[in-house]
This record gives structure tokens, sequence and C-alpha cells, in this order.
């Protein structure tokens, strides 16, 4: 949800219905939340951000992406990137696959690879496709009835309330060729790319949203979606995938409504590697406001996301956060609060969008950080092999500190990520370990591993240089 003025049709919808809407139980938000593994089992920690060409399509699509991309984000210590591909583009007309498109995604891939981030596959869709003047899916699978569309260029997340967009995605969930032809899609995407050494999985469809029925609020039409027409979209979707790829990890998306405070109605994925991957926006934000700490709205969030994970027993990487107006007075501490936030309950994240310029892009023309943006690049556990038994860090030192219990078999090599620091970083271990560097040049990321001995007990520390 990334839109430059309010929102007016959630605004309304909300207002009337937030009150009485049902709270997730209150527990710690980490507590019970299954963390992320890779084949080894060690545990994992994604940092990085969504990569994106909006712009452009048919023979131009996706030549906005370029290798400095993924060289530059290896460069800050991030480890991680959410690709958008579109089916519109993919699938111009039915059963008529790119093959133009899909090497390009993996020239994209080979990139990611070379520079060793891994990459989540996203299907992405803004107001369902192009049909309404956006992207996704194709035209030719855009059904709406008859019913009306109205655009609003001031104000594109609006467009999801309009009834030929939401009769859309009705026909999408329930109409059986439609079925076929996403499930296919997916068919080729994983048969194509599971075998990539850059690729952790698939982000099955972004921000899906549906149609109200008379009388309904926001909240329960939006439980009612969740529950009825995902949940089995997901799980044909997951039966797609898992024909042609068993290993990658299924990343599923509630409405965007969660971003509310509002707990998903989605159910049980019969996966075994399931993802939960909401994303993390706050509609006042997204209109432009500063960040209130007093509003509660990241307690309140917490609260809603944690619930799903913590019944279903999956992971949780956040698919896409981070405000438009990042230099507001209040900005230096939504970055604090929002990263503490989902270091307490998440996998990992990818923030939005690793683009040079302005609005939302993390860097500059000239690949600075944007304001408050450099708080994203911090030290992280990207590989633990063993049980994570704390994690603290200090940002005014700009000290970390990892302990975690080392396993008792298999590889016990686990891997402390660096970002660049104009001091360098000292690196100390104590426990039955070593650590391949003790000392981090000034200004460069390094990724640093960790050999323990089998069961010991071992904490690492990085701190600036002197």
């Amino acid at each position: 949800m990334r839109t430059p003025l309010a929102t007016t049709a959630v605004v309304a919808l909300l207002a009337s219905s937030l009150l009485t809407a049902p709270t997730a139980r209150a527990a710690t938000p980490g507590d019970g939340i299954p963390e992320l593994t890779d084949a080894h089992g060690r545990v994992l920690t994604l940092r990085g951000w969504n990569v994106e060409d909006k712009a452009n399509r048919g023979a131009n699509a996706l030549s906005a992406i370029t290798e400095k991309h993924f060289r530059d984000m290896s460069a800050r210590g991030f480890n991680f990137a959410r690709l958008l591909v579109f089916w519109d583009d993919l699938e111009p007309s039915r059963g008529h696959y790119s093959q133009a498109y899909l090497r390009k995604v993996e020239r994209i891939l080979d990139w990611a690879e070379r520079y060793h981030v891994k990459v989540l596959l996203d299907a992405h869709q803004d107001v369902f496709g192009p049909a309404f003047g956006h992207r996704g899916v194709p035209a030719w699978a855009t059904r709406t009835d008859g019913l009306p569309f109205t655009p609003h260029p001031d104000d594109w997340f609006a467009e999801y309330f309009e009834p030929a967009v939401q009769r859309a995605f009705t026909h999408l969930y329930e109409d059986a060729d439609l079925r076929r032809s996403q499930a296919a899609m997916w068919r080729l995407l994983a048969g194509r790319f599971g075998g990539h050494p850059a690729v952790l999985g698939y982000d099955l469809v972004n921000e899906p949203m549906g149609e109200l029925r008379e009388g309904e609020d926001l909240p329960t039409a939006a439980r009612r979606i969740e529950r009825e027409q995902l949940t089995p979209m997901y799980n044909r979707l997951a039966g797609a995938v898992r024909s042609r790829d068993r290993d990658g990890w299924l990343f599923v998306e509630p409405t965007p409504i969660v971003g509310e405070g509002v707990p998903t109605g989605l159910g049980r994925i019969e996966d075994r590697r399931v993802v939960y991957a909401p994303h993390f926006y706050d509609t006042a934000m997204e209109a432009g406001a500063d960040y209130d700490p007093a509003a509660g709205w990241i307690e309140a969030y917490e609260r809603a996301v944690t619930a799903y994970p913590k019944e279903y027993k999956v992971p949780v990487v956040v698919g896409e956060w981070g405000p438009l107006n990042n230099s507001l007075p209040n900005m230096g501490r939504f970055y604090r609060d929002a990263l503490a936030s989902l270091d307490r309950y998440s996998s990992g994240w990818a923030g939005y969008v690793w683009c040079y310029g302005g609005g939302y892009c993390a860097v500059d023309a000239a690949g600075r950080f944007r304001t408050n943006k450099e708080a994203t690049a911090a030290p992280y556990a990207a590989a633990v092999a063993g049980a994570v038994r704390a994690e603290t860090r200090d940002p005014d030192a700009g000290r970390y500190r990892l302990s975690y219990a080392a396993a008792r078999r298999g590889p016990a090599v686990s891997e402390l990520s660096l970002p660049p620091h104009p001091r360098g970083w000292r690196v100390s271990v104590t426990g039955a370990a070593r650590a391949s560097a003790r000392t981090v040049a000034p200004g460069r990321a390094a990724v640093v591993r960790i050999a323990a001995a089998p069961g010991a007990a071992v904490t690492v520390t990085a701190e600036p240089g002197r």
C-alpha cells in the first residue's frame, strides 16, 4: 500500500469499523513463532529491499533493474531482494509465455547470485492489472461483468474499491479457467527458476484484495476474503509450485488491512515451508503524516500480525515497509521503533524500495542513503548454526552482540553481516569458536564466519574500530 495522499475509501470504511474489530490475543510478540531456516537447518535473517521496474513493459520490461542494484545492496550488507515480476509481461496472451521476459528474470537472478543476495520472486499486482491502468493480472484474465471503474489519479489505492476491480478479484478466485491459468503461471516460474541458487522462494500474490458485500465493514470483508478465497487459492498455488519445486519457501500475504491492526482470517496452508508475509504500512503515514509514537500503531500491528504465525507455526518475513516522507521530525524515532519491532517477531524484511532518487527510494542519485534510511544498515546474524540465546544492539555505541548454542551436528559455521562503518569493525568471540576475521577495514561491508565446536556456547561481539 503506497499512496502519497489519504486513501479516503479506506479511511471512511475503517472509521466505522475499527472500534469494534476483534483484537489478537495478547502475548510477547515473538514467542511461539518459528524461525526461517536454510537447507542445513541454520537460522536465517533476511535484510534487504524490493527491486522493481513498474514503468517499463513488453520489450523494455525489467530494463530499469541493473547489476548495480545488487552490487550496491550487497556492499551495504544486505542479503535479500524481493523481485517484482508481472504476470501481464510473462503471459501477454493466454497460453503464450514470453521467453524474453524469462531470460531477463534469469539474468537478474544471476546478478543476485554473484553478489550473494537471496531473491524472493513476487507475483506483483497493483489495482489488479493493466485493465485498470496498472500492472499485474493480464487484461485477458480480467472480468468485470460490465461494472464501472473510475480512475483516482491522486489516490490510486482508492481504485481497489471500484466495483469493476472488486469483481475482477472475485472472478480470479472463483473461475475455474482463471484458477488453472494462475496455477500454470506458477508451475512455469517454479520449473524455470526453482533450481537457481539465488531463489529463496515465491510470494504467491502481492497485497491481495477482493469484493466487499453489501453491509460488510472493511475488517469483516477482509477476514472473509482471506478465509474463503485466499486460503483455497494459496493451497492451489502451493500444489502448483510443489509440482516443480519441492523446497522453495512459499510466502503468503494477508490483505493490506492487517496494517490497521486487523488480524488475518487466513486459514492453514497445507505445506511444510510456508512464510507469513504481511506488509508494514500505516495509513496515516502513507497519507503524509509524521510518526506519532503515542498512537500505538506499531503495538497494534504487532498484535495483529503475530496471531497467525503463532497459531499455524510459520515464520514471518515482512515483504514491504518504509514511509514515503522519511525526513519528517519523528521519522528517526520511527525507524528505531520499527526496526526494533521487526526484530521481535520476524525473520527478516524487505524495505520499499531500492532505487536511486526521491520518494520511496532507499538511496539518492549518488547512491547515498536518504534521510533516516541509513538505520536499515546494521549488523545482523545472517545465518546461525545453532540456537540463538540472545541478540542485542546498542545503536548509540554501534555495538552488536550475539549469543548462541552451536549445533551438535551438521555444519557449524555461522555468518555475521557487518555493513560499512567509517571506523571499520572489531570482532571478538568467546567460547569454543573462531572468527574468519577479527577486524574489518573502514568503509567496507563484510560477512564474518564463525566456526564453533559442536554444542559450544558462543558469544560474538562486533563494535566499531578505534
